[in-house]
Parts: C-alpha cells; structure tokens; sequence
C-alpha cells in the first residue's frame, strides 16, 4: 500500500515538472517577443521563474509535513509570511530608515486584523489546512498593498516638492501639505481589489469556490463564502494601505517639520547603485 502511494506521489511530481517546464518555454517566448520589441526582461523573468518554482517547491514539502501537526503552528506560519512580506514590500522603500518596520507593521495591522475578525465570527475556521491557504491570500494581498500605497506616496511627494514646501511655509502642518498625496496613495493601492470585487463571477471564479465545489460543498454557499474572502482581502488592503502611508508621513518630515524626501536624493542613490 506504501508503495504504491509512494509510486503515486512520484508519478505526480514527474507530471507536475513536465507541466511547469511547459509554462517555463512559454515565458520565454513571450520574454522573447519584448526581447524583439527592446524590453530587456530576460534576467528578472529568469530569476522570477527560478526562485518561484524553488520557493512553491519547497514550501509544498514544508506544508505537507506541517499541515498534519498542531493547531500552534499556523500562527507561526503566517508570521513567518508576514515577515517575508515586509521584506518584499520594503524594497520599494530602499534608502528609508525605517523601511522594513514599517512594512511589517502595516501588514501586521492589515492582515492580522482581518483574520482575527474571521476568526471571531467563523468565516475562518481554526483549523491549520484552511488558516495557512487562506491567511495567505489575505497577507499576500496586503503586501501588495502595502508596497503600491507606499511607492505611490514617495512618488507623489516627489513630483510635488514645491507645492509641499511653499504650504510649510506659509504654516500649514506637515500632514495638511500631503493629505492630497496621502488619499491618491491609499485609492491607488485599493483599485486592484475593487476591480477584483467587480469582476467576482464575472471575469474570473477564484480558486477557493472552485475548491469548495469539487469537495462536494454547495456551489451558492462556495461562491457566497469566496465572496467573503474577497471583502476580507480588501479590507485588509485598506487598513494595510492607510498605515503604511501614516507611517510613511512621519518619516518624510524632520522633527522640524522639513521636507526630508527629495528627488535629488532619490536620483544620486539611483546612479550610485547602476
């Protein structure tokens, strides 16, 4: 019996490689097409690939030990997802003291809001094979968030330097001079989960609710449930988006309330690392 499930799994494996060398080969000859067109992607969308397969590969081997053990360890998954999110989303803010903590802080708030509420009212089952798949979604969506809200505030802090400056000069509070930029910020980094929600049914049916249909659960209740998920995936990206950005105001102005971020800094860190 062993070896035939052992025989299973193998086989499994083989298909599942053959099946990503495929995806692989039609990457590349779409990096080939922007190749033509002078879009130089090669290096990244390898390195992409590369650490994708490795990192799903070894996560599927981690998970398939982990998701049999105690309850305890799903916390520990997600914060270790949380971390690893925080790293991701501080390279955006690369030069920002602070940055990494910010980050983490911001998908803390965002992620870990959500799931606790899922939790208090049973939309999150308490059980490790549905709290580390779904606690996923939602903390990888808040990354998300949380790196375009914060790229998008420098930016438009940025590109309105003088228009910051000359309010500070005539007394308006630091957080009054960039509340425009704050707001843009945030709508910017909620717009990919509005069209998401828009969409539901409609362009896409989301992994869970067809998971939920194949295990035999009734398909109103599965699409009502992903529906949920999806509400829940965006409200986190709000309260992701919004932290991040406050945090984020507080470090773009000295404690003499000066405008600290500036583009010149932003281009010399630029041509110093190429």
């Amino acid at each position: 019996m062993m070896s035939e499930l052992h025989v299973s799994i193998g086989r499994d494996v083989l298909m599942g490689l053959a099946q990503a060398v495929a995806a692989i080969v039609l990457c590349a000859a779409v990096v080939a097409l922007c190749r033509w067109q002078a879009v130089r992607v090669e290096r990244e969308a390898a390195i992409s690939m590369a650490r994708g397969l490795i990192q799903m590969v070894f996560v599927g081997m981690i998970l398939a030990v982990l998701l049999h053990g105690s309850l305890m360890v799903g916390p520990l998954i997600l914060l270790a997802m949380t971390v690893a999110a925080a790293f991701t989303a501080a390279r955006r803010l690369r030069r920002m003291d602070g940055a990494l903590l910010l980050c983490f802080w911001a998908i803390t708030a965002g992620a870990g809001t959500v799931i606790a509420a899922m939790l208090a009212t049973r939309s999150l089952q308490a059980d490790i094979a549905i709290l580390v798949p779904v606690g996923s979604m939602i903390i990888a969506n808040a990354m998300n968030a949380c790196a375009q809200a914060a790229e998008r505030f420098r930016a438009e802090i940025m590109a309105h330097v003088g228009q910051i400056e000359a309010g500070l000069s005539l007394g308006a509070e630091p957080a009054v001079t960039v509340a425009p930029y704050l707001q843009s910020a945030v709508y910017a980094s909620l717009l990919p989960r509005l069209d998401m929600l828009k969409s539901l049914g409609l362009v896409w049916i989301p992994g869970i609710m067809a998971g939920m249909m194949v295990s035999g659960a009734s398909p109103v209740y599965a699409a009502i449930y992903q529906f949920v998920v999806v509400a829940m995936i965006l409200a986190a990206s709000g309260i992701t988006g919004l932290v991040a950005t406050v945090l984020m105001r507080s470090r773009v102005f000295s404690s003499a309330a000066q405008l600290v971020l500036r583009p010149t800094e932003t281009s010399t860190s630029s041509s110093a690392e190429a």
